[in-house]
């Protein structure tokens, strides 16, 4: 007897621009989600939750950073959700350490530590993207809690993060 599996139908990517301020990001977040959702996709709760955070910290990066509209992207591969953010400036992204009281400064932590993949390319345009995947199974429950204590911890100035991609 063989188990059915449901075929999920690859969804037209989702796009939009986001202002340069702060104050759009939580709009921006909200869109994402709400057309994930659409797509009903075979993403935990969990996942969702984490596609909603690590969006927000990559869309945060674009505009705070640069001070510019960004491009985001998001689309199923099939396997899993892909979010990608465009923004102008050629200079890469590069995460370090902060210190413990500190509100920020640990967005590529959380993103290293719950992204399945995750890195960022040059463009020829000279801008930059900057890019997370999230599977089903990203951040096993029991696995969680660990990761979130990796992102709280960062690894010492100048040591590479263990999972990122650059191309």
């Amino acid at each position: 007897m063989s188990v059915a599996t449901r075929h999920i139908p690859t969804p037209a990517p989702f796009g939009l621009r986001v202002q340069p301020s702060a104050e759009a990001v939580p709009e921006a977040r909200r869109l994402v989600i709400q057309a994930v959702r659409r797509w009903e996709l075979p993403l935990t709760e969990e996942a969702l939750r984490d596609v909603e955070l690590l969006a927000s910290e990559v869309i945060t990066n674009a505009v705070v950073h640069t001070a510019q509209t960004c491009q985001v992207s998001v689309r199923w591969t099939g396997m899993r959700l892909r979010v990608e953010v465009a923004d102008t400036s050629a200079e890469l992204p590069e995460a370090v350490g902060s210190e413990a009281e500190a509100t920020s400064g640990r967005g590529l932590f959380l993103v290293d530590a719950l992204a399945t993949a995750w890195g960022m390319e040059s463009l020829e345009t000279g801008g930059k993207r900057t890019w997370f995947e999230v599977s089903s199974s990203a951040v096993a429950s029991d696995s969680r809690p660990a990761a979130l204590a990796r992102a709280a911890q960062p690894p010492e100035p100048g040591e590479p993060l263990p999972s990122l991609t650059t191309a």
